[in-house]
């Protein structure tokens, strides 16, 4: 049997080290009705292509392309980093969330460290890092929504690992070897086994070697948090926008402020006002300006804070809060509203202040289950050298300002940017995006969503089309107690180069201040599944160094 397995492992290793795991050529751009997968790294393609090829479901593929991403985008995702996972289920036809993200240690006395001292914001400082998220994220998709073995989806990445190249490689390969090992020799059910290997990562000999690595690195997080740590699966919020509607992971990440400005523009004519003119860019960004003063006064993990979802999507406080977008000039004022009192304007809430590391992945398979994931590390990086795995620094996400719903707590997830995308059409899964970028990922999202809902576009132009962003809006990786000092830039709003002059200069007129970029703004990736045809198509921005793959049925 072990024989049988080493066959397949090597066999499966040629195909992914040669480039020929799927049907197609490797490009930006793909389409095909059996499945596809469109990510980062191109390795990290044709390893969840490889697995639709085996007859994997998506989270199979998804999984398996996640762990490549760890190798193929180190720097923008490791093994000991975070994941936003959100998948519609169709053979259960509903939408859910998955929460690979990390959270505080459980000490109260670090957390009071914390308030003390600040949260580390600047490079690989293992007190800024929260409890690995990403690997138990990967056997919880496994276990509740796909079909393999571990041992299957971690062979491209094995594969991978073998041939060389970091001096990390070789370790990395040995602990996750450690957890096949595990998996194989566990009695039970796929589940189980899969179970036994997890646990051996948060609870056994691989846990200790991680606690002792805190320990060296001066860190807070111990072996009970990573024994207390689960992979949390939630309800998505959504918002439903002329026919589609539209799933967002929870508060503990930036997405629903996608959903308020959705509610926000739907009471614009978008088409008539012109793609990409000077009415469109403006009042999209206007809207994003009010969504992102709420994103920053409401919202934190909603296991710890009391955020007035339901109150911030409803019909009331939209309305109360549409009319302070002015067509003929730009806000340079932050401007939370009041959910709670249903008031436009939060009193005391306006005023002008003094401000590397996401990757990308979604797949479909032949039977209509979508996923959307947005991995990340954050740069810089603590390496466990002993594993092979690298720590990020999200909890620098976190802030210590009293009474804020985002303040740092014993065992409290961070408001991450990671922020993936699911659609559906008449309740059937019709769209996954992820982008990485920061702060402006749920931008980049609204872009490319609106270029396929209002101006019928299909990936390949949605994720090459023009974009813009503004700055207004505190940045997500500052923890500072003073808020207001972590504001961007008030007004500033980068446009693509490809976009006209004339539109630039109305603009300006209007108050924004304009930065032009040549390149491409954020990181975005696409699938849509046409419901007539059946034909998936998906792509990613090649100017963002994106791949995609399909497969035919």
């Amino acid at each position: 049997m072990h024989t049988i397995k080493l066959f397949v492992t090597i066999c499966l290793a040629l195909m992914i080290l040669n480039g020929n795991a799927h049907a197609q050529e490797m490009s930006w751009k793909a389409s095909g009705k059996g499945g596809a997968v469109a990510a980062g790294g191109e390795k990290s393609v044709e390893a969840g292509i490889s697995i639709l090829e085996q007859g994997g479901n998506a989270a199979d593929a998804a999984v398996a392309t996640l762990i490549a991403l760890s190798i193929t985008d180190y720097g923008s995702f490791c093994i000991g980093a975070e994941a936003s996972f959100i998948i519609y289920d169709a053979k259960k036809g509903e939408v859910k969330t998955l929460s690979g993200l990390g959270s505080a240690p459980l000490d109260p006395k670090a957390i009071e460290w914390y308030y003390q001292n600040g949260i580390p914001d600047e490079g690989g400082e293992m007190k800024a890092a929260p409890v690995p998220g990403a690997m138990s994220l990967f056997f919880k998709t496994l276990q509740v929504y796909g079909t393999m073995s571990f041992e299957t989806v971690v062979a491209p990445s094995l594969a991978l690992l073998d041939a060389g190249g970091r001096d990390w490689y070789p370790n990395l390969a040995v602990t996750l070897r450690k957890l096949v090992e595990t998996e194989q020799k566990t009695r039970g059910s796929r589940e189980e086994k899969l179970q036994a290997a997890r646990d051996r990562f948060y609870k056994g000999d691989i846990a200790d070697a991680l606690e002792a690595f805190y320990i060296e690195n001066e860190g807070f997080l111990r072996k009970p948090d990573l024994a207390a740590y689960q992979t949390l699966i939630e309800d998505p919020v959504s918002v439903d926008y002329k026919g589609y509607t539209v799933c967002k992971c929870g508060t503990w990440t930036q997405g629903p402020y996608l959903c308020q400005t959705l509610r926000l523009i739907e009471g614009f004519d978008l088409k008539k006002m012109g793609y990409l003119s000077d009415d469109y860019i403006h009042v999209i960004t206007e809207a994003l300006k009010l969504s992102l003063a709420d994103r920053d006064m409401y919202y934190g993990d909603p296991l710890f804070a009391k955020v007035p979802m339901d109150a911030l999507l409803s019909n009331r406080y939209t309305e109360l809060r549409r009319p302070l977008i002015d067509m003929t000039k730009a806000s340079p004022d932050v401007r939370p509203g009041d959910p709670i009192a249903m008031k436009a304007l939060k009193a005391g809430g306006v005023y002008t202040p003094g401000e590397k590391g996401t990757t990308t992945c979604v797949v479909t398979d032949r039977w209509g289950t979508m996923i959307a994931a947005t991995p990340s590390g954050n740069q810089g990086y603590t390496v466990c050298e002993s594993l092979g795995i690298a720590f990020g620094n999200r909890l620098r996400c976190l802030n210590t300002t009293p009474d804020h719903p985002n303040r740092i707590e014993p065992g409290k997830r961070p408001r991450i940017t990671l922020t993936p995308t699911i659609v559906l059409k008449e309740g059937k899964g019709i769209m996954a995006i992820s982008v990485a970028g920061g702060d402006v990922q749920d931008q980049t999202t609204l872009n490319c969503l609106l270029n396929v809902i209002e101006f019928g576009m299909l990936p390949e132009t949605a994720v090459t089309a023009p974009r813009f962003n503004t700055g207004h809006h505190q940045g997500s990786f500052k923890s500072n107690a003073d808020r207001g000092e972590t504001y961007v830039s008030l007004s500033g709003l980068t446009l693509n180069d490809t976009i006209s002059e004339e539109v630039r200069n109305q603009l300006a007129a209007r108050g924004h201040t304009i930065d032009i970029k040549k390149g491409a703004i954020a990181n975005p990736v696409m699938i849509y599944l046409d419901p007539v045809s059946k034909i998936i198509y998906a792509a990613g921005d090649p100017k963002a160094r994106r791949h995609a793959a399909a497969l035919e049925p």
